[in-house]
């Protein structure tokens, strides 16, 4: 290693729908919020995996900007792991634009922040690396190529001959050339010649590096991303969030670093690690990290099953019960179940793709639903009507708002409400309720130390979510 401070800035690309882990996947609550069986989500592992390294500047994170606030509240659940605190950077995409604008977006602001000698490390949000140790390792091996001006990406010695990922040919740390998933007969052959690797999808390099490599072969994002940094969305805390304009972000072309960087650099490095590395592609992949019974079930949640084999069946708040099948993946959310066969676990994508085609709220919403302030969940809903458990953090408020076309009713179940109604100022305690008719502003605030919960019932002609003029939000949510 060399001699001279390092300074390290863990940069993880939280994205993605997760396609092929519908029903628990969803758009508004992709993949890396999956909790697994320790009750860490893939999320928190990627934040505690870059974290926990050394001479950490701080962690960045680039991701939508409606997964900010749940991202937030993901890393605070989980900052007491760490011996040490950690600032958190956010780059706030409008929409997904691949990996390439995202990592020259995040390589031109380490480059402000830290001078392009700062190095990034470029993490998925939500894959697994088992191995922490070993994977420390493979970092400070790639780090010193880094410093050399190398442009690292990080191989997995392969365990089979896998055909979901992508290959890596290589000679040592010099890379020979990137290859496509291959089919089942050219997987084989990579595997049995060992001289192919797993490409992670994680990189090392400086962000001068990075910048200079995307000047030769990716200008055209380069410059899209630096104007769109120039005129970046005004937030409440602006020095740490940083929200992409969505009419300049549009104009960046959509591009992984891939084939905008890697695979026509010269510069390419690779290490080879064995981390306990996976990419949870699927349920199948996602199961196998379940313990199984004597009959090969992985069983998650509320599930008992009777003469059953190699199934994969999780549980959600209702008892499923499965009896006398074989090789079957069941997953049951509170609005969507799946049935799969085993071998078809990669299929569960067209289910997904299907239910986006036809507008259903299924492929993009659970019926609980992450807010800046907390949450509200669905509890019931038909023609006119809706009705909602809602629950508000300690010191949280939703903003004051109107709606054109429905009007609500709020009963306090627990806590103690502080409400504005038409601008009449009003406490609620418990068994307590309040009328809100269409077209008056109105907001709710928890002043307490206790989470609030209420019950609240929309009545209307149009109950939308887009049924929302706010007038002020202590969350930056106000459009001009």
């Amino acid at each position: 290693m060399t001699e001279h401070r390092i300074t390290l800035v863990p940069t993880i690309l939280c994205g993605g729908a997760g396609s092929r882990l519908w029903p628990v996947s969803r758009e508004h609550h992709p993949k890396p919020f999956i909790k697994l069986d320790d009750g860490q989500s893939l999320l928190q592992k990627a934040f505690l995996r870059g974290a926990s390294l050394s001479n950490v500047a701080n962690v960045m994170t680039v991701t939508n900007r409606e997964l900010f606030f749940k991202t937030v509240d993901e890393y605070r659940e989980v900052s007491d792991c760490l011996d040490k605190e950690i600032d958190t950077r956010f780059i706030l995409e409008p929409f997904g634009r691949n990996t390439a604008p995202a990592i020259a977006a995040a390589s031109l602001k380490v480059a402000e922040l830290y001078g392009e000698d700062a190095i990034l490390l470029v993490l998925a949000a939500d894959h697994l690396v088992a191995d922490q140790e070993s994977f420390s390792i493979a970092v400070d091996e790639a780090i010193e190529l880094a410093q050399e001006g190398k442009l690292v990406t990080f191989g997995i010695q392969p365990t089979a001959p896998e055909t979901g990922y992508g290959y890596i040919e290589s000679s040592g740390h010099d890379v020979i050339r990137f290859v496509e998933k291959p089919d089942k007969d050219t997987a084989l052959e990579y595997f049995e010649s060992g001289g192919f690797l797993w490409n992670s999808g994680m990189f090392c390099f400086s962000a001068g590096t990075m910048l200079r490599e995307m000047e030769k072969h990716s200008l055209d994002i380069l410059t899209a991303t630096k104007v769109c940094l120039q005129n970046v969305v005004k937030t409440p805390d602006s020095e740490y969030e940083i929200e992409l304009s969505p009419e300049y972000f549009e104009s960046i072309p959509d591009n992984s670093i891939d084939y905008a960087v890697m695979e026509k650099t010269q510069n390419a490095a690779v290490v080879a690690c064995d981390i306990g590395w996976s990419d949870i592609g699927c349920w199948r992949s996602l199961g196998d990290l379940t313990l199984p019974d004597v009959n090969n079930n992985r069983i998650q949640g509320n599930a008992v099953t009777q003469d059953c084999k190699n199934c994969t069946v999780k549980g959600g708040e209702r008892m499923v019960g499965v009896v006398g099948v074989e090789d079957l993946i069941i997953v049951d959310t509170p609005d969507a179940l799946l049935v799969a066969d085993k071998g078809r676990a990669q299929e569960v994508k067209h289910i997904y793709s299907e239910l986006k085609s036809q507008g259903h709220d299924t492929h993009k919403l659970h019926r609980t639903i992450n807010r800046p302030w907390g949450t509200y969940t669905i509890l019931e809903e038909g023609p006119f009507f809706k009705i909602k458990r809602i629950e508000v953090k300690p010191g949280a408020s939703i903003s004051l708002q109107l709606h054109h076309h429905r009007s609500e009713h709020w009963v306090v179940v627990s806590g103690v409400a502080s409400v504005i109604n038409n601008g009449q100022e009003m406490t609620l305690n418990v068994n307590e309720s309040t009328y809100i008719p269409a077209e008056h502003k109105h907001r709710l605030e928890n002043r307490e130390e206790n989470t609030l919960v209420m019950i609240e019932v929309q009545t209307g002609d149009y109950l939308g979510e887009d049924d929302i003029v706010r007038f002020d939000d202590v969350y930056g949510r106000v459009r001009n």
